[in-house]
This record gives C-alpha cells, structure tokens and sequence, in this order.
C-alpha cells in the first residue's frame, strides 16, 4: 500500500477548498498542495442552505452533487500540480462541506458526494467522518485532536493547539505520556469578524486584522457577547454557524445604545476571539507551556497580538514551529483520518468529543478496480 493520502478541507468560512497530499512514510510530509476556489454563486447557496430556505431538500441534494464534483476537481488539480498519477494514491479523506451541526440532538450535515469524488478521481474516498462519533454519543468534532496527538505531542513541552478558523478550538497535549488530551471548540474564529467584514467592505475578511486594529473595543459589547451560554458551558462542546452567525451579532448590537462604528465592532469580535482561546487555555491547560496557531486566523497579526497578551507568558507561534504549515494543518489531519480507517484504527478521541468510547471513523467508497 502506498504511503501517499490526500486530504480535502473546507471549512466554516466556505472560501476554499484546501487540498493537501501527504506522505506518511516518515510522518506526515506535505508533499503539494492546492487551494480549489469555491464561486461566490455556489458559496452563497451553501449559506442559504445553511441558514435554512425554500425547499431545503432539493437544495442539498443539488449542492451535495455540485460539491462532490468541485472537491473532485480540487484533487485532480492537486494531482497536476504536483505531477503524480492518480494510482499512486491510497486514499482521499475529504471531510465535506458542513451545513447543519446539532450535536446536542445527535446529528450533523456535511455535503460533497464521495462517490462522485472517487468516481472522477479513480481514488479510494474515505468520508462521513462525524457520524460515527455521533452515534457513540459524541459531538462529532472536533476530530482533529486525534491528529494533533499523533504529530505534535511533546514529552518536554506541555503545548496547546490553537485552531481558528470560522470556529476555533484548542487541543491541550500534556507532555506526560499516560495523560488525557483533551480539546473543544471555544467558540467564534474568523465567523464574525468574517461576515462583519463582507458587510462593511465588502471583502471576505479583514487583511492581517488591519481593520481591527483601526476600531476601539467597546467593553460593553464585549461583555453582553460573553454571556452566550455556550462559552460558560464545560466541555465537550461544539459548535458552528448555526449558532455564531450576523443575525447572533444583530442581537448583540440591538441592545446597545448608540449605534457603534463599524471599525470598533469588528476590534471588539477580534477582541471576543482573543479572549475566549485564551480564558479557555488558562482554565483547562492552566500548565500549558506553549501554544501553536493554526488555520486561516494564524495570518490575522491583530488577533495573535491580543491572545500571545492574553497568555503571556506562555510561547506563542504558529506550527510552522512544529514543521506543518499553518495553512494546512486541517487538510493533512484528514489525509491521516483516511490513513487511520483503512487500518481500523480509532480516529475519535472520547475525552475531546464526550463519545462513549473509541470508534473507527469515516465510510470507505472505493475507487477504479484495479
């Protein structure tokens, strides 16, 4: 068997889809990788779907079928860019499109067909990565914990893993062997300041926190925002666009008096981010010696200024420092989640995601007879 997998990611934010191939002869190394972009069209009919339409049924199908084509796509590109025959590849592990996340009632969405995937790709596809965990009464995410003990675990460092994307979460890697890794989403990444940004400039997100760091944090926003109950509730927990979306930020902003300028609105959601990554680092990995940023937050230098303040002393960089690429860090964890089910290994860590115990994760969908 071939030690090459490629991982397919996209994310909260719906802007890409992250394209990564991987060799594990040695550990994960990143060997090409591809940003497939997603059209403003179809972006914003996963968002209507999302957010609930007309219909809805029809509508997923629809958008099921156009995503496991463009996530298709997005590997074959991959393998172009990188030179490399398709048969040369084990397997994809393509985590899909989330639309629906509700895993207080036992069930999540994420769309793009594998078996169009390895249809027009010739390529065994590994998807449907949640559910497995779900029905072992678990969140369902987040998964890559499991990912992040297998390649970032120190026995002299205690360290913590900042992702940040449109969610964010951490992942908390004891340095002693036997102790329990443990991580939860923490609440809003790049969501907010995401959508806030479209609004008011019409781009889809704040270049470098550029635009944050203009506006003055308004401590009264600030605290309302922080009574949502979903930041006081203990872990395991998740969470998504269904929960932190504009309309969640309107409800913020109504019950202020006057209207707030733009800029410090969007300083005070960087500030929320900030402060929530680390409250929750101080409160569950109070030992944590050093934290590492990943995902699309780790180019916002407004927002890695107030956590690396916020968790002073403690070292704070992004996992270039741990040899993956910040950028990537997702895509790879999925090439390894493939890697993990065709061995029947576990890919859920129960103490991260609440599961009862550990399960093989993902549904196999086989690619071109050899």
């Amino acid at each position: 068997m071939s030690s090459l997998f490629i991982g397919l990611m996209s994310g909260t934010s719906i802007d890409a889809i992250d394209a990564a191939l991987v060799d594990f002869t040695h550990g994960p190394t990143l060997i090409a990788t591809h940003s497939h972009p997603i059209d403003s069209k179809l972006r914003q009919q996963l968002l209507t779907l999302s957010e609930g339409c007309h219909n809805e049924l029809t509508m997923m199908l629809m958008l099921d079928h156009q995503m496991g084509h463009l996530f298709a796509d997005a590997t074959n590109a991959l393998l172009q860019t990188a030179g490399i025959d398709a048969a040369a590849i084990t397997a994809i592990g393509s985590h899909g499109q989330t639309v629906r996340h509700y895993p207080e009632s036992g069930y999540s969405l994420q769309l793009g067909d594998a078996n169009l995937i390895a249809e027009h790709t010739g390529i065994t596809t590994v998807a449907d990565f949640r559910r497995r965990d779900l029905a072992a009464g678990g969140e369902g995410a987040p998964l890559v914990p499991a990912f992040h003990r297998a390649v970032f675990h120190s026995d002299q460092q205690d360290r913590v893993i900042i992702n940040i994307g449109g969610i964010a979460n951490i992942t908390h890697l004891p340095a002693t062997t036997d102790a329990t890794v443990s991580g939860f989403d923490t609440g809003p990444g790049n969501i907010l300041m995401d959508g806030w940004a479209m609004r008011h400039l019409k781009q889809p997100f704040d270049e470098g926190g550029a635009w944050a760091k203009g506006g003055e944090i308004n401590l009264a926003l600030l605290q309302r925002m922080l009574q949502d109950p979903f930041f006081s509730h203990l872990p395991p927990k998740s969470t998504g666009r269904e929960h932190f979306n504009i309309e969640w930020l309107e409800r913020q902003l109504e019950q202020g008096q006057p209207a707030l300028p733009p800029e410090s609105v969007q300083a005070t959601l960087c500030q929320l981010t900030a402060h929530t990554i680390a409250l929750s680092i101080k409160e569950h990995c109070p030992n944590s010696e050093a934290a590492f940023i990943c995902g699309g937050g780790a180019h916002n230098r407004t927002l890695l200024q107030k956590i690396e303040a916020e968790l002073a002393p403690r070292h704070l960089a992004t996992t270039y420092a741990l040899d993956i690429s910040a950028d990537w860090v997702e895509a790879v964890a999925f090439a390894w989640l493939a890697k993990e089910r065709l061995a029947m290994r576990s890919g859920n860590l129960p103490a991260v995601t609440g599961a009862a115990h550990p399960v093989v994760l993902g549904a196999i969908y086989p690619g071109a007879l050899k």
